[in-house]
């Protein structure tokens, strides 16, 4: 199965966060494509048709000002040509995001990647992690999902941090746990799609 993930990162911290989720993914046994969405040109036509032949895409983007970046805006908007003949229809999609906040309406920016993807006619796959950091003792540092976010990994770069140093490694599993749920479930609706019910 072919998975594609197309990000844009402003400073770092959200290509580690793709990494990660990249990572999982192809520990889960799929073939991944890393595609940076401000290198994306319609005049290239190679990267569109890697998105195409993919079984799944998973979008990323930093959270600026409460919505995805520009970069990864014009990538979205660009892809009105595959929108028009629905060429992403029955696809698996899934989204992670980074801000310089704990929240920093985070949620705004998954929302615009759900929308994104239901427009294609694609199927939104959530993370389903419980969060990490909800009772009285738990140490926020340290938990799974720990910005409890159930539509998609929303993780937290201190903007003081290098991307060496954030996200913190929780959070890259987090990540990680994405890649690999995506690389399941596309192993097994591919499988299905293919061995149609009679």
């Amino acid at each position: 199965m072919q998975i594609s993930i197309v990000y844009h990162s402003g400073f770092g911290h959200t290509e580690r966060l793709a990494r990660a989720v990249e990572a999982g993914a192809t520990e889960a046994g799929a073939k991944v494509s890393l595609l940076v969405a401000s290198e994306l040109s319609q005049r290239d036509k190679g990267p569109w048709e890697t998105l195409e032949n993919a079984d799944a895409i998973i979008f990323g983007s930093p959270t600026y000002m409460g919505a995805v970046s520009a970069p990864f805006a014009e990538f979205a908007a660009a892809s009105a040509a595959v929108y028009k003949r629905h060429g992403w229809k029955d696809k698996l999609a899934a989204g992670f995001t980074n801000s310089g906040k704990p929240a920093g309406d985070k949620f705004a920016t998954l929302s615009q990647m759900f929308v994104l993807a239901s427009q294609h006619g694609m199927l939104w796959v959530p993370p389903a992690l419980h969060p990490g950091f909800s009772k009285a003792g738990d140490s926020y540092d340290v938990g799974i999902n720990r910005t409890g976010h159930y539509t998609g990994v929303a993780t937290h770069s201190y903007s003081d941090h290098s991307p060496d140093e954030s996200p913190s490694g929780n959070e890259l599993e987090t990540g990680r746990l994405l890649g690999a749920r995506v690389a399941t479930l596309a192993a097994r609706w591919t499988q299905s799609a293919s061995n149609p019910a009679e």
